[in-house]
Protein backbone atom coordinates (compact mmCIF):
# COMPACT_ATOMS: atom_id res chain seq x y z
CA UNK A 1 0.00 0.00 0.00
CA UNK A 2 0.44 3.53 -0.28
CA UNK A 3 1.26 5.46 2.68
CA UNK A 4 2.05 8.91 4.12
CA UNK A 5 5.08 8.70 6.22
CA UNK A 6 6.99 10.79 8.87
CA UNK A 7 10.41 10.58 7.78
CA UNK A 8 11.77 12.75 10.35
CA UNK A 9 10.37 15.54 12.61
CA UNK A 10 10.21 18.77 11.03
CA UNK A 11 7.54 20.94 8.77
CA UNK A 12 4.82 19.46 6.08
CA UNK A 13 8.09 19.03 3.75
CA UNK A 14 9.27 15.64 6.22
CA UNK A 15 5.71 14.00 4.88
CA UNK A 16 6.65 11.23 2.06
CA UNK A 17 4.59 9.38 0.31
CA UNK A 18 6.04 5.89 0.46
CA UNK A 19 5.07 2.35 0.00
CA UNK A 20 4.68 0.28 3.12
CA UNK A 21 3.13 -3.86 3.62
CA UNK A 22 -0.04 -3.81 3.68
CA UNK A 23 -1.63 -3.97 7.73
CA UNK A 24 -2.28 -7.55 8.74
CA UNK A 25 -5.71 -8.77 10.17
CA UNK A 26 -5.64 -9.19 13.48
CA UNK A 27 -8.48 -9.84 16.79
CA UNK A 28 -9.49 -6.75 17.92
CA UNK A 29 -9.00 -4.88 14.43
CA UNK A 30 -10.51 -3.79 11.70
CA UNK A 31 -8.90 -3.60 8.33
CA UNK A 32 -9.87 -0.52 6.63
CA UNK A 33 -9.92 0.77 2.75
CA UNK A 34 -9.45 4.37 3.28
CA UNK A 35 -11.07 6.44 1.01
CA UNK A 36 -11.00 9.77 2.78
CA UNK A 37 -9.51 11.31 6.28
CA UNK A 38 -9.47 14.56 7.58
CA UNK A 39 -6.66 16.75 8.98
CA UNK A 40 -6.40 17.78 12.49
CA UNK A 41 -4.12 20.14 14.45
CA UNK A 42 -3.20 16.96 16.74
CA UNK A 43 -1.52 15.45 13.50
CA UNK A 44 0.68 18.74 12.77
CA UNK A 45 1.84 18.33 16.57
CA UNK A 46 2.72 14.55 15.87
CA UNK A 47 4.47 15.50 12.67
CA UNK A 48 6.19 17.86 13.99
CA UNK A 49 8.13 16.23 17.25
CA UNK A 50 6.12 18.18 19.72
CA UNK A 51 4.13 15.46 21.19
CA UNK A 52 7.62 13.33 21.41
CA UNK A 53 8.13 9.50 19.13
CA UNK A 54 4.92 9.31 17.62
CA UNK A 55 3.98 6.54 15.03
CA UNK A 56 5.96 6.58 11.22
CA UNK A 57 2.31 7.11 9.77
CA UNK A 58 0.14 9.46 11.35
CA UNK A 59 -3.38 10.36 11.10
CA UNK A 60 -6.31 10.32 13.65
CA UNK A 61 -9.35 9.54 11.51
CA UNK A 62 -10.35 8.28 8.42
CA UNK A 63 -13.83 6.96 6.12
CA UNK A 64 -13.64 3.84 4.29
CA UNK A 65 -15.07 0.09 3.77
CA UNK A 66 -14.24 -2.47 5.88
CA UNK A 67 -11.91 -5.18 4.09
CA UNK A 68 -11.49 -7.53 7.22
CA UNK A 69 -12.61 -8.20 10.44
CA UNK A 70 -11.13 -11.19 12.63
CA UNK A 71 -13.83 -10.80 14.95
CA UNK A 72 -17.13 -10.44 12.43
CA UNK A 73 -18.39 -7.29 14.14
CA UNK A 74 -17.99 -6.01 10.67
CA UNK A 75 -18.92 -6.92 7.76
CA UNK A 76 -16.18 -6.78 4.10
CA UNK A 77 -17.50 -4.09 2.31
CA UNK A 78 -19.51 -1.76 5.09
CA UNK A 79 -18.90 1.90 5.55
CA UNK A 80 -17.52 2.99 8.30
CA UNK A 81 -15.80 5.57 10.03
CA UNK A 82 -12.85 5.25 12.55
CA UNK A 83 -11.42 7.72 15.31
CA UNK A 84 -8.97 7.73 17.74
CA UNK A 85 -7.97 4.26 19.37
CA UNK A 86 -4.48 5.24 19.39
CA UNK A 87 -4.22 6.06 15.59
CA UNK A 88 -1.05 7.92 14.77
CA UNK A 89 0.26 8.24 17.91
CA UNK A 90 0.71 4.74 19.70
CA UNK A 91 0.08 2.83 16.25
CA UNK A 92 0.46 3.89 12.90
CA UNK A 93 -3.08 5.74 11.65
CA UNK A 94 -4.97 6.74 8.77
CA UNK A 95 -2.63 8.33 6.05
CA UNK A 96 -2.81 5.66 4.02
CA UNK A 97 -5.13 3.66 1.35
CA UNK A 98 -5.24 0.86 4.28
CA UNK A 99 -5.25 1.14 7.93
CA UNK A 100 -5.83 -1.20 11.14
CA UNK A 101 -7.70 0.10 13.84
CA UNK A 102 -8.85 -1.25 17.16
CA UNK A 103 -12.75 -2.14 16.79
CA UNK A 104 -14.09 0.02 19.67
CA UNK A 105 -12.91 3.05 17.42
CA UNK A 106 -14.95 2.18 14.55
CA UNK A 107 -18.20 2.65 13.98
CA UNK A 108 -20.18 1.38 10.94
CA UNK A 109 -23.05 4.04 9.17
CA UNK A 110 -25.81 3.92 6.51
CA UNK A 111 -24.51 6.99 3.70
CA UNK A 112 -24.64 8.32 0.19
CA UNK A 113 -22.73 11.04 1.00
CA UNK A 114 -19.64 11.70 -0.93
CA UNK A 115 -16.33 10.61 1.08
CA UNK A 116 -14.90 13.90 1.28
CA UNK A 117 -18.27 15.13 2.82
CA UNK A 118 -18.21 11.55 5.09
CA UNK A 119 -14.78 12.74 6.51
CA UNK A 120 -15.47 16.26 7.46
CA UNK A 121 -17.70 14.89 9.98
CA UNK A 122 -16.16 12.33 12.02
CA UNK A 123 -13.85 13.63 14.61
CA UNK A 124 -15.22 16.94 14.75
CA UNK A 125 -19.06 16.37 15.39
CA UNK A 126 -17.39 13.37 17.97
CA UNK A 127 -15.57 15.76 19.97
CA UNK A 128 -18.41 18.68 19.78
CA UNK A 129 -21.00 16.64 20.79
CA UNK A 130 -19.65 15.17 23.73
CA UNK A 131 -18.27 18.90 24.40
CA UNK A 132 -21.50 20.50 23.84
CA UNK A 133 -24.48 17.70 24.70
CA UNK A 134 -22.83 16.15 28.20
CA UNK A 135 -19.67 18.04 29.45
CA UNK A 136 -21.79 21.41 29.16
CA UNK A 137 -25.13 19.51 29.23
CA UNK A 138 -26.76 22.35 27.06
CA UNK A 139 -30.47 23.01 26.85
CA UNK A 140 -32.70 24.62 24.23
CA UNK A 141 -32.90 27.77 25.30
CA UNK A 142 -29.88 28.43 26.94
CA UNK A 143 -26.97 30.36 25.36
CA UNK A 144 -23.48 28.64 24.63
CA UNK A 145 -20.01 30.95 23.53
CA UNK A 146 -18.35 28.77 20.99
CA UNK A 147 -14.09 30.35 21.50
CA UNK A 148 -12.32 29.53 18.04
CA UNK A 149 -15.79 29.20 16.65
CA UNK A 150 -13.87 28.91 12.75
CA UNK A 151 -12.77 25.97 13.17
CA UNK A 152 -13.91 22.57 11.88
CA UNK A 153 -15.21 21.92 15.86
CA UNK A 154 -16.05 25.07 16.29
CA UNK A 155 -17.85 25.09 13.55
CA UNK A 156 -19.67 22.13 14.93
CA UNK A 157 -20.44 23.11 17.82
CA UNK A 158 -22.43 25.60 16.57
CA UNK A 159 -24.30 23.57 14.10
CA UNK A 160 -25.23 21.30 17.11
CA UNK A 161 -25.99 24.19 19.32
CA UNK A 162 -28.15 26.14 16.87
CA UNK A 163 -29.74 22.74 16.33
CA UNK A 164 -30.63 22.14 19.73
CA UNK A 165 -32.14 25.26 20.17
CA UNK A 166 -30.07 27.73 21.86
CA UNK A 167 -28.55 31.27 20.87
CA UNK A 168 -25.21 30.77 20.52
CA UNK A 169 -22.52 33.18 20.40
CA UNK A 170 -19.48 32.51 17.88
CA UNK A 171 -16.04 34.15 18.43
CA UNK A 172 -13.43 34.77 15.52
CA UNK A 173 -10.08 36.29 15.35
CA UNK A 174 -10.97 37.87 11.97
CA UNK A 175 -14.00 40.33 11.42
CA UNK A 176 -14.50 38.79 7.67
CA UNK A 177 -15.22 35.38 8.85
CA UNK A 178 -18.53 36.94 10.85
CA UNK A 179 -20.66 36.27 8.34
CA UNK A 180 -20.17 32.58 7.80
CA UNK A 181 -20.45 32.02 11.02
CA UNK A 182 -23.82 33.76 11.15
CA UNK A 183 -24.67 31.71 8.24
CA UNK A 184 -24.02 28.81 10.57
CA UNK A 185 -27.10 29.92 13.36
CA UNK A 186 -24.75 32.01 15.38
CA UNK A 187 -26.93 34.92 17.09
CA UNK A 188 -23.77 37.06 17.59
CA UNK A 189 -20.31 36.87 17.02
CA UNK A 190 -17.76 38.87 18.75
CA UNK A 191 -13.57 39.42 17.38
CA UNK A 192 -11.58 37.38 20.20
CA UNK A 193 -9.96 39.08 22.56
CA UNK A 194 -8.21 38.55 25.85
CA UNK A 195 -10.79 39.93 28.06
CA UNK A 196 -13.43 38.54 26.39
CA UNK A 197 -15.71 38.23 29.37
CA UNK A 198 -15.88 41.82 30.09
CA UNK A 199 -17.65 42.75 26.52
CA UNK A 200 -19.53 39.69 27.06
CA UNK A 201 -20.87 40.73 30.31
CA UNK A 202 -22.24 43.87 29.29
CA UNK A 203 -24.83 42.53 27.33
CA UNK A 204 -25.18 39.38 29.69
CA UNK A 205 -24.53 40.71 32.72
CA UNK A 206 -25.47 37.88 35.02
CA UNK A 207 -23.14 35.61 32.70
CA UNK A 208 -23.74 32.82 30.48
CA UNK A 209 -25.02 29.37 30.86
CA UNK A 210 -22.32 27.92 28.49
CA UNK A 211 -18.79 28.55 26.88
CA UNK A 212 -16.92 26.17 24.35
CA UNK A 213 -13.33 26.51 24.48
CA UNK A 214 -11.97 25.72 21.41
CA UNK A 215 -8.68 27.98 21.88
CA UNK A 216 -6.98 26.33 24.95
CA UNK A 217 -5.36 27.31 27.64
CA UNK A 218 -4.75 31.07 27.06
CA UNK A 219 -8.37 31.70 27.21
CA UNK A 220 -9.22 29.63 29.83
CA UNK A 221 -9.46 31.76 32.78
CA UNK A 222 -11.08 34.27 30.71
CA UNK A 223 -14.04 31.43 29.47
CA UNK A 224 -14.74 30.79 33.40
CA UNK A 225 -15.15 35.01 33.91
CA UNK A 226 -18.28 35.06 31.52
CA UNK A 227 -20.19 31.82 32.90
CA UNK A 228 -23.21 32.55 35.16
CA UNK A 229 -23.55 31.00 38.27
CA UNK A 230 -23.62 27.54 38.25
CA UNK A 231 -22.87 27.80 34.66
CA UNK A 232 -20.17 25.27 32.95
CA UNK A 233 -16.93 25.78 30.49
CA UNK A 234 -15.42 22.95 28.83
CA UNK A 235 -11.82 23.12 26.60
CA UNK A 236 -12.00 20.63 24.13
CA UNK A 237 -9.22 22.04 22.24
CA UNK A 238 -5.36 23.54 22.04
CA UNK A 239 -5.57 26.25 18.87
CA UNK A 240 -3.03 28.29 20.63
CA UNK A 241 -1.14 25.16 21.68
CA UNK A 242 0.06 26.92 25.00
CA UNK A 243 0.83 24.05 27.28
CA UNK A 244 -0.60 24.86 30.57
CA UNK A 245 -3.03 27.49 32.56
CA UNK A 246 0.22 28.17 34.45
CA UNK A 247 -0.05 28.27 38.39
CA UNK A 248 -3.47 28.07 38.42
CA UNK A 249 -5.45 27.86 41.52
CA UNK A 250 -8.73 27.22 41.34
CA UNK A 251 -9.89 28.65 44.97
CA UNK A 252 -8.70 31.76 44.01
CA UNK A 253 -9.04 32.16 40.45
CA UNK A 254 -12.36 30.10 39.67
CA UNK A 255 -15.42 32.46 40.30
CA UNK A 256 -17.27 32.28 43.45
CA UNK A 257 -20.27 32.30 42.33
CA UNK A 258 -19.61 28.34 41.39
CA UNK A 259 -18.94 27.19 37.80
CA UNK A 260 -18.46 24.11 36.35
CA UNK A 261 -15.27 23.38 34.62
CA UNK A 262 -14.32 20.47 32.72
CA UNK A 263 -12.04 19.32 29.31
CA UNK A 264 -13.05 16.53 26.88
CA UNK A 265 -9.89 15.42 25.43
CA UNK A 266 -10.65 13.05 22.00
CA UNK A 267 -8.23 10.86 22.68
CA UNK A 268 -10.26 8.81 25.40
CA UNK A 269 -13.00 8.31 22.36
CA UNK A 270 -13.83 4.98 22.01
CA UNK A 271 -12.53 3.75 25.52
CA UNK A 272 -14.82 2.19 27.81
CA UNK A 273 -15.42 5.38 29.80
CA UNK A 274 -16.64 6.93 26.57
CA UNK A 275 -17.47 4.39 24.15
CA UNK A 276 -18.41 5.64 20.91
CA UNK A 277 -22.38 3.97 20.87
CA UNK A 278 -22.81 6.87 23.21
CA UNK A 279 -22.60 9.63 20.22
CA UNK A 280 -25.19 9.44 17.19
CA UNK A 281 -23.50 8.96 14.60
CA UNK A 282 -25.73 8.06 12.17
CA UNK A 283 -28.36 11.07 13.66
CA UNK A 284 -25.16 13.18 12.84
CA UNK A 285 -24.68 12.24 9.63
CA UNK A 286 -28.43 12.23 8.40
CA UNK A 287 -28.60 15.89 9.80
CA UNK A 288 -25.41 16.39 7.48
CA UNK A 289 -26.84 14.83 4.21
CA UNK A 290 -30.35 17.11 5.12
CA UNK A 291 -28.33 20.14 5.38
CA UNK A 292 -29.33 20.86 9.40
CA UNK A 293 -25.97 20.91 9.91
CA UNK A 294 -23.87 22.50 7.50
CA UNK A 295 -20.42 20.48 7.64
CA UNK A 296 -19.47 20.33 3.70
CA UNK A 297 -15.06 20.40 3.66
CA UNK A 298 -13.25 23.47 3.39
CA UNK A 299 -10.55 22.59 0.84
CA UNK A 300 -10.20 18.55 -0.49
CA UNK A 301 -6.67 17.54 -1.40
CA UNK A 302 -5.57 14.63 -3.16
CA UNK A 303 -2.93 12.17 -1.37
CA UNK A 304 0.04 13.14 -2.76
CA UNK A 305 -0.55 16.99 -2.13
CA UNK A 306 -0.54 16.12 1.50
CA UNK A 307 2.31 18.95 2.10
CA UNK A 308 -0.22 21.73 0.78
CA UNK A 309 -2.91 20.85 3.19
CA UNK A 310 -0.83 20.54 5.86
CA UNK A 311 0.94 23.95 5.09
CA UNK A 312 -3.10 25.19 4.97
CA UNK A 313 -3.98 24.17 8.11
CA UNK A 314 -1.07 25.66 9.64
CA UNK A 315 -1.99 28.95 8.19
CA UNK A 316 -5.01 29.19 9.78
CA UNK A 317 -7.12 30.12 6.51
CA UNK A 318 -9.13 26.92 6.12
CA UNK A 319 -11.95 27.92 7.73
CA UNK A 320 -13.17 24.57 8.62
CA UNK A 321 -12.02 20.89 7.71
CA UNK A 322 -9.59 19.88 5.04
CA UNK A 323 -10.23 16.41 3.83
CA UNK A 324 -7.91 14.13 1.76
CA UNK A 325 -9.51 11.99 -0.63
CA UNK A 326 -8.00 8.96 -1.94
Amino acid sequence: MRAIVIKQYGGPEVLAVEERPDPEPKPGHVVIEVKAFGLNRAESYMRSGAWGDVAEITGIECVGIVRSDPDGRFAPGQKVAALMGGMGRLINGSYAEITSVPATNVVAVVTNLPWEEFAAISESYATAWSGVRENLALLPGQTLVVRGATSSLGQAAINIGVDLGARVIATTRNAARAAMLEALGASEVLLESPELSNQVRKTHPRGVDAVLDVIGNSTVLDSLAMARRGGRVCVVGLLDHVASIGDFNPLFQMPHAGVHFSGFVSWSLGTPDCPLSGIPFQGIIDRVATGTYKAKPAKVFAFENIGAAHRLMESNEANGKIVVRL
